[in-house]
């Protein structure tokens, strides 16, 4: 069997990247609670292999689906890849995200911060639905990188018998307390209750700069000459989708997109050992991958995962060592090619 996988992924990786099996993309929308609508993207190659689970890849907390997972640019799209293998692949936009319904971001900044946990498990169920009628699967294949994979968690724990493969990439789970961005008593508590997020000060949405988006990458690559460890063709893609991922960003100097604050707000209570949801509850096959350089999530997040995942059909564990939080960005040689066979292979899996 295990002979049998390989050369399929093999056979089906060697497609990656050539120029043998067109892209097609089909972007529509999904109707989610009233008022709100949210955007997809749907990816095919050439050829789709039935036997494979349709894919939904979701974002995290700053830069939005397109933006994040199918750039313009070689080595740029993680969702091509994929449909490249076989796979239906689709990306969303939750709510308050790129091209779904911003409810709340047109006036000040001031309240409490927008979109949580609870509304994009929401969105993602309204997602799943539309690709299991669209496609006439049973179940979905979910990969979330970062906030990404802490929803997509959370959905897989409600909703066990939808997912066939979730795939935590980067991913924080609340079973560790301590972190040096994001938890308790650090930059993003209140002065008064180091306990407690500072909302006030976050407001509901953030303004997100192109220049932004380069110091946790920066500081993640343990080379000066950044340009060895990332293609500069594939930063600008990124910086440049990501401020066009807003038709408003281009009304600030310098040009910034908005973001909903909810999803650190929520980052802030797992990094701080608060559990939002439960592993124990999800039947699917699950990956859990972690890059060595990584600032997101932590070595004890992969911990509290692997010891609480205890009714997942198949587990497997995966840290790249010396990779960044943005391994599926960077060039091949520095993890990404690791990475994408990693995926490829789990999802071939049944």
């Amino acid at each position: 069997m295990q002979t049998v996988l390989a050369a399929g992924v093999m056979a089906a990786m060697a497609m990656v990247g050539s120029a043998q099996a067109e892209i097609r993309r089909v972007d529509f929308r999904v109707p989610g609670e009233a008022g709100i609508a949210l955007f997809v993207r749907e990816l095919v190659a050439g050829s789709i292999d039935a036997a494979l689970p349709p894919v939904l890849l979701l974002h995290g907390a700053r830069v939005p689906g397109i933006a994040s997972f199918d750039l313009p640019v070689a080595q740029g799209s993680l969702a091509a890849d994929l449909a490249q293998t076989g796979h239906r692949v689709f990306v969303m936009d939750a709510r308050g995200y790129g091209a779904s319904t911003r409810l709340g971001q047109d006036g000040p900044r001031d309240g409490a911060p927008l979109v949580r946990s609870e509304e994009v498990v929401r969105d993602i169920a309204a997602v799943v639905a539309a690709i299991r009628a669209r496609t006439g699967a049973r179940a979905v294949a979910l990969l979330g990188w970062a906030t990404g994979g802490h929803w997509l968690g959370m959905y897989a724990s409600r909703h066990p018998g939808e997912v066939s493969h979730l795939i935590l990439y980067n991913t924080l789970y609340g079973a560790h307390a301590g972190h040096p961005r994001l938890a308790a008593g650090g930059p993003l508590a209140d002065p008064r209750v180091p306990g407690r997020f500072d909302a006030a000060r976050s407001g509901a949405f953030a303004f997100n700069t192109a220049d932004s988006l380069l110091p946790s990458w920066d500081a993640s690559i343990p080379e000066e000459d950044k340009a060895q460890w990332r293609d500069p063709a594939v930063l600008a893609a990124y910086q440049a989708a990501a401020l066009a991922s807003d038709p408003t960003s281009g009304e600030r100097s310098p040009p910034a997109f908005r973001a909903p604050m909810g999803a650190i707000a929520d980052s802030f209570e797992l990094a701080s050992g608060r559990k939002l949801w439960d592993a124990a509850t999800i039947t699917a096959r699950v990956l859990i991958m972690r890059s060595g350089n990584d600032f997101w999530s932590r070595p004890e997040d992969v911990a509290g995962l692997q010891r609480e995942l205890t009714s997942a059909r198949s587990l497997r564990a995966v840290t790249i060592p010396g990779a960044t939080h943005y391994v599926h960005l960077d060039r091949p040689e520095r993890g990404r090619d690791e990475f994408l066979r990693d995926v490829a292979a789990f999802l071939r899996t049944d």
